[in-house]
């Protein structure tokens, strides 16, 4: 026995899938309606957050680049030996 002698009469006969272009409409539609449910940010929390994301990368840049300059002027003590 399978799901389709076991499911209620009717259930999976004649069922057609949707097609390309109602599916992507549906898409759509609930792509809009998700949209009107998100909280935005303002004006000044974006500009802070901006802030706060050029501040951290420039910040992880130094960091990175001070530590290969190490590993390097490291290395090369290392190797000149």
């Amino acid at each position: 026995m399978d799901i389709y002698t076991t499911a209620p009469k009717g259930l999976f006969l004649n069922r057609k899938k949707p097609k390309f272009m109602t599916k992507l409409i549906n898409y759509i539609k609930a792509s809009i309606e998700e949209m009107k449910k998100v909280t935005w940010p303002t004006k000044k929390e974006t500009y802070n957050y901006t802030l706060l994301v050029i501040g951290i990368s420039i910040a992880l840049a130094a960091f990175l680049g001070s530590v290969d300059y190490l590993f390097t002027k490291g290395l090369e003590l290392i190797i000149n030996k």
